[in-house]
């Protein structure tokens, strides 16, 4: 499945981004006595240098190409870990894949996802944005996060021809 992103994202922001993320990893691991081995930092930097929205299978065949011999048991339990303290974000887009992304919370986006293809796009609207503080707020409702997905055609999909 593809991933696409509409804004660029500042290489320096990225890196400083990413030493943040191993530095939370880094704590909740010694926390949870959990050893630092080859292969779940070749996996973790696989994982950092991926494109959102990756799965299980995409990133152990990435990971693959470096160490042959990584499981899919021990990229699985990586993830898990990567989401249990705030690294990642799981996903599921309806495909019945989880999906896996960094959780860089300064940098809230939302999702188009392609029902024909699966291409998600990520997509930043301050009007949504703004809109659902409203209604929160009408509501009286304290918002702390939330997703917004939308499913549909994209336009490669939409100029390919229909058959019958």
């Amino acid at each position: 499945m593809a991933s696409k992103m509409d804004h660029p994202i500042d290489n320096r922001h990225a890196q400083a981004s990413l030493e943040h993320f191993r530095q939370l990893l880094h704590a909740h691991m010694a926390k949870k006595g959990l050893r630092s081995t080859d292969q779940r930092r070749l996996i973790i930097e696989t994982f950092f240098q991926s494109p959102n929205h990756v799965s299980i299978e995409e990133l152990l065949a990435q990971v693959r190409v470096q160490d042959p011999r990584v499981g899919y048991a021990t990229v699985y339990r990586t993830l898990k870990l990567l989401t249990e303290c705030g690294v990642a974000f799981e996903r599921r887009f309806g495909d019945g894949l989880t999906r896996y992304e960094l959780a860089d919370d300064s940098h809230h986006h939302d999702h188009l996802i392609c029902v024909e293809c699966g291409e998600i796009t990520e997509f930043e609207e301050p009007r949504i944005e703004d809109l659902q503080e409203e209604v929160a707020a009408q509501y009286g409702f304290e918002l702390r996060s939330h997703k917004h997905e939308m499913y549909g055609v994209c336009p490669k999909c939409r100029k390919k021809p229909r058959r019958n």
